[in-house]
């Protein structure tokens, strides 16, 4: 493992750090994560550095690339690290292209595979030792193996013999039981008038075969070595190579992409026993495309043919093909007369096997319906390959490699766009990946829509993305007069047995982003246990997606083709937003027992938690993981229905603004104050105002958020709702104390607390207002009542179980006794806050109690600790987009002497 670059000396990096790098080289272009490294590296017994081990290493691999212009060769995605080689720049790939670009003419043929065997120096990351890096070294043997053999096939019929017995023996000593290379010899030996040397070399494979592994040679050994030993010792063999068949299609010439996948399979090609590679996906997903461009590669490795049939699973207007008829058409690919081939099912397949026990092809099997249409299909003892499309998952083809193919990454898709639009795709990026991504990176959608670019020389990119964008005509868009998305999916759709399709007609009406058996079972009126088998079905079929374990989605296009052909169902529709709005409900009175949470109105049927409503999460951290997951589909509710925007809204409320979801509460409890204003709700829009204000005081936003509280103020006012009024007053004195005006502040908040103490509200109301009170006396200096009020807000928060109240009355007591000098006691509260916020997931607080021990810190003196919890808070504010919090730590972080 070594990195070159051209009149510079390039430091070896430390075996760790090499073995690293060579990972990520053989899973080139594909992103890997630190999870997969750390298997790679250590297996199922990492040491616990093990992730630190890692970054580490990747800091330490760019800062070696650094040093010789190649940084940008590795890069950070999402979901881990990707290593993007420049064309030519590693041998293995190098390698591979060299074989890919053989050809079929002997000569030029023997040329180019010598030329890629010459790139290897040695046995393959012999100087690197890992988990990974035995299997990964016997396939890197395997392939230049399968190389060498067919180098060697190559020069025995072009009359090299001679020249081919030295470098042969050296390779048959090292590999004494490899039958091919042995025969090789053999007939290199004979031909050279060496009959003699040549028995002997099949004597000694026979009588160490027998004694190491229990066998005997193949039928094709047993038939050379006769032929060996009846010929006269000078005269060459008779036997020709066999003439080499291609029944594959057309190999589009744009091909794009699928890196990774290829690697699949051209490592699975050279294992050197029958390999059966089932490629399954979505329709229009390049299946097809992927299997015959593999096949056209992996040509060279599979001299006696390349062999092709559609098994019509899924073509328009025809039935499955019967295994028998497919296996003719097989047997006729490979030159079987017709007259040798049998009528019987069980005949056909025998011949099949037989043919091919002494053949090394490669078929496609394209378009099948399921396992039970491929299995006799399948060659028994062969070195064949067998490729399989499926638009369903072929989970009972025992010994199968399954491939399941995803959509085109983002720059796969822009690649095939721009090799069929040219300069347009290349003049608009922003327009380009705007119909990419409404395609879906689906590369069938991605090739209609740059084809009917490419034949209108006057539409622009934006003008095809603004006629994408209309959902009621985009499957429209994509057709063409031979093939379009929507007919690709009716095929699919057709496979469905009518359980399946109802199913998937309704999640076609389903207002969510995902769901689980839970939600679809409300949906569609079943059982979960029910529901998830038919979504498990849907899975397999491609017609579902499944991003992670227990959820069920669909891709943009499906998702499109499945709300057309449903029939209208607003019970369904309706039955799970009950559903989801109960238990939301549920959800958050187990995170906030201290508030009162009215029930909404829904039907307890709609509710699959049983009668009485009972605890359908188990605790509190249940509950909160359940609303971070579905938090999506009830934004997405909310968008679909007016009429359960405002109640979502009130419940949800406390839920984003303790756990950072600033952004989405924004645009809820907009949508919610929008939506009750169109229906006439006084009271909810001022609630939703009132929420919005909180939202847009904590985000700096504070003209807006007096302006909403002041309108909310005014509605309660109407309706003669006084605890309305006083929560509309607490929103005002927020607004006004985070812009700084603390007599503003002070003169909204008064009011606010003598009308919840009058009222006697025992949601929580007064001890709000006590803590956000004591908070500006004490930035008044008015330091003995901000110590009254403050204590008292402690007590009702405790008393309450209000742990979020109650952290944020010991952060306000913490910067009490910091404007008292009492450091000590300030820093003890500050520390009680922040592991109360940590405890809570809370990290808008988190980064308000380390701003706060920052500035203990920084009154005493301390520079080095105010640095770190300032910088440590401006992390936090910054990841979560709190911009107070985050210029809070910026004006402190400004202020500390220089490091």
């Amino acid at each position: 493992m070594e990195i070159h670059a051209p009149g510079r000396y390039v430091p070896s990096p430390t075996p760790r750090h090499r073995a690293i790098l060579a990972y990520l080289l053989l899973n080139a272009r594909r992103v890997i994560s630190a999870d997969q490294l750390i298997e790679a590296m250590w297996g199922g017994a990492p040491p616990d550095t093990a992730r630190s081990q890692i970054h580490a290493a990747i800091t330490a691999l760019r800062r070696t690339l650094r040093a010789v212009d190649a940084a940008h060769l590795l890069e950070t995605r999402a979901g881990g690290y990707v290593i993007l080689p420049e064309p030519g720049g590693l041998d293995l790939e190098e390698f591979t292209g060299r074989l890919a670009e053989a050809g079929d003419e002997p000569a030029e043929a023997a040329r180019r595979i010598r030329d890629a065997l010459g790139l290897w120096r040695g046995r393959p990351l012999a100087d690197l030792n890992a988990d990974y890096t035995d299997s990964a070294r016997t396939r890197l043997e395997e392939r230049r193996l399968a190389a060498v053999e067919r180098l060697a096939e190559l020069d025995l019929a072009l009359g090299r013999q001679d020249e081919l017995i030295e470098e042969l023996s050296a390779h048959v000593a090292a590999h004494p039981l490899r039958e091919r290379l042995t025969t090789q010899l053999m007939l290199a030996l004979h031909r050279a008038g060496r009959q003699a040397d040549a028995l002997a070399l099949a004597r000694a494979f026979r009588e160490r075969l027998a004694e190491d592994q229990g066998l005997d040679p193949s039928r094709t050994f047993t038939a050379l070595e006769e032929q060996i030993l009846r010929d006269n010792p000078g005269r060459p063999s008779s036997v020709d190579p066999p003439r080499r068949v291609s029944y594959l299609p057309y190999g589009t010439p744009d091909f794009t992409g699928r890196a990774a996948e290829l690697d699949h399979l051209l490592q699975a090609a050279g294992s050197g026993t029958v390999t059966i590679s089932a490629i399954d996906g979505m329709a229009g997903i390049g299946k097809t495309t992927l299997a015959v461009h593999a096949a056209h590669r992996l040509a060279g490795r599979f001299p006696d043919g390349q062999l092709f049939v559609d098994l019509q699973a899924h073509t328009a207007g025809q039935d499955p093909l019967e295994p028998g008829a497919a296996l003719d058409t097989l047997l006729r690919q490979l030159g079987v007369p017709a007259d040798r081939i049998p009528a019987a099912l069980p005949d056909r397949a025998a011949l099949w096997r037989a043919e091919l026990a002494e053949r090394r092809v490669v078929a496609v099997l394209d378009n099948a319906a399921d396992a039970e249409q491929v299995r006799p299909l399948l060659p028994g003892l062969s070195s064949s390959l067998i490729l399989v499309t499926s638009r369903r998952r072929l989970t009972d083809l025992d010994g199968a490699r399954a491939l399941s193919v995803d959509v085109l990454p983002a720059r796969d898709a822009l690649e095939l766009f721009a090799a069929v639009v040219g300069e347009r795709a290349r003049s608009e990026p922003i327009a380009t990946m705007d119909v990419l991504q409404l395609c879906g990176f689906l590369p069938l959608a991605v090739r209609i829509a740059a084809a009917r670019l490419h034949h209108r020389p006057r539409w622009s990119v934006e003008y095809l993305a603004g006629r994408l964008r209309d959902q009621r005509r985009r499957l429209g868009e994509l057709a063409t007069a031979e093939r379009g998305v929507a007919a690709a999916f009716a095929l699919s759709h057709q496979q469905l047995d009518p359980a399946q399709q109802r199913v998937f007609g309704l999640l076609g009406l389903y207002p969510g982003r995902d769901l689980d058996a839970t939600a679809a079972g409300v949906l569609c009126d079943l059982p979960p246990e029910r529901a998830e088998a038919l979504l498990e079905d849907l899975l397999d079929a491609h017609v579902l997606l499944q991003r992670e374990p227990g959820r069920y989605t669909f891709h943009d296009l499906l998702r499109e083709y499945a709300r057309d052909t449903a029939e209208d169902s607003p019970e369904a529709v309706a039955r799970v937003m009950d559903y989801f709005l109960a238990a939301t409900w549920a959800a958050v009175c187990l995170l906030y027992p201290h508030m009162s949470h009215p029930e909404p109105e829904t039907p307890r049927l709609a509710v699959p938690f049983g009668d009485p409503f009972g605890d359908p999460f188990g605790d509190s951290a249940g509950a909160r993981a359940w609303l971070a997951v579905e938090l999506p589909n009830l934004l997405a509710i909310a968008a679909h229905a007016e009429e359960h925007a405002g109640r979502l809204a009130v419940l949800l409320h406390l839920y984003l603004y303790d756990h950072d979801h600033h952004t989405d509460a924004l645009t809820l409890h907009t949508h919610a104050a929008q939506a009750q204003r169109r229906l006439g709700d006084a009271s909810g829009e001022a609630r939703a105002l009132i929420h919005l204000g909180w939202e847009q005081a904590r985000q700096g936003r504070y003209g807006e958020a007096a302006a909403n509280s002041g309108r909310a103020l005014d509605l309660y006012r109407e309706l003669g709702d006084r605890i309305g009024q006083a929560r509309a007053l607490n929103s005002l004195g927020n607004a006004r104390w985070r812009e700084g005006d603390l007599e503003g502040a002070h003169a909204h908040f008064r009011p606010a607390l003598d009308l919840f103490r009058e009222l006697g509200d025992g949601g929580g109301g007064e001890a709000n207002v006590l803590t956000s009170l004591g908070l500006v006396l004490a930035r008044l200096d008015r330091h003995a009542e901000a110590d009254e009020h403050l204590r008292e807000s402690l007590v009702l928060h405790r008393r309450l179980g209000d742990r979020g109240g109650e952290a944020e009355a010991l952060d306000h007591l913490g910067l009490l006794f910091l404007r008292q000098g009492d450091h000590e006691r300030a820093a003890d509260h500050y520390r009680r806050a922040l592991e109360l916020w940590r405890e809570l997931g809370n990290r808008g607080g988190e980064a308000e109690a380390l701003n706060g021990l920052g500035e203990v810190a920084r009154s005493a003196g301390d520079a080095v600790q105010a640095r770190a919890h300032h910088t440590a808070a401006l992390v936090l504010a910054q990841e979560i987009d709190l911009s107070p919090e985050a210029g809070r730590a910026r004006d402190a972080l400004a202020s500390l002497p220089a490091e």
